[in-house]
């Protein structure tokens, strides 16, 4: 398998845009949202309101008593290090892979660099939803990460069927090259 270093020039800019978007919005947030935390302000009517919180755990607010921050910090760095081998083991040109990558990536050093950042937790201020149908509030990193997670599912799924097939002999040779696989 070839290495993926020229994948860098893909995984690198949107890892770091993801990051510095992230950021910045999450600054923006506090900065203009601090005084009244937890106070819902329209956007878009009830559909998009920006209402500042702090979550101390997880995704959906999945925490794990006290010890939360340290937890998901140490959780979060062994997630990047498997996620940096799926890079490094990336077929050259693999767009899809290598973008996913660095959507899940991006999203989760942003909210990394918050649970370092900030004791309270990872500064969330996206609320959507309809009256009291709401979608737990959310930030740019937890977008980057699900839009990140969903497309890397659909490309492992797609690389393990194209491998099954490949052993049975259903997978033409010029498929088997586009996905990696030896011809």
């Amino acid at each position: 398998m070839q290495r993926s270093r020229p994948n860098g020039v893909l995984f690198w800019p949107i890892l770091t845009a993801i990051v510095a978007s992230d950021v910045f919005t999450k600054w923006l947030a506090v900065r203009e949202l601090e005084d009244l935390p937890g106070v819902p302000h329209d956007v878009i009517g009830e559909y998009l309101r920006f209402t500042l919180v702090y979550n101390p755990g997880a995704a959906f607010g999945l925490n794990v008593g006290q010890h939360s921050r340290w937890v998901f910090m140490a959780l979060t760095i062994g997630a990047l290090l498997i996620l940096g081998r799926l890079y490094l083991t990336s077929p050259r040109g693999d767009w899809l892979r290598v973008t996913s990558l660095a959507l899940v990536c991006g999203g989760a050093v942003g909210n990394l660099i918050d649970r370092i950042r900030h004791p309270l937790g990872v500064v969330d201020f996206l609320d959507v939803g309809v009256g009291d149908a709401r979608w737990p509030t959310f930030n740019v990193a937890d977008m980057a990460v699900s839009t990140g997670a969903f497309l890397l599912a659909i490309v492992l799924w797609h690389e393990d069927r194209v491998q099954e097939n490949t052993k049975v002999g259903l997978v033409p040779s010029e498929l088997r090259h586009e996905s990696g696989e030896a011809s």
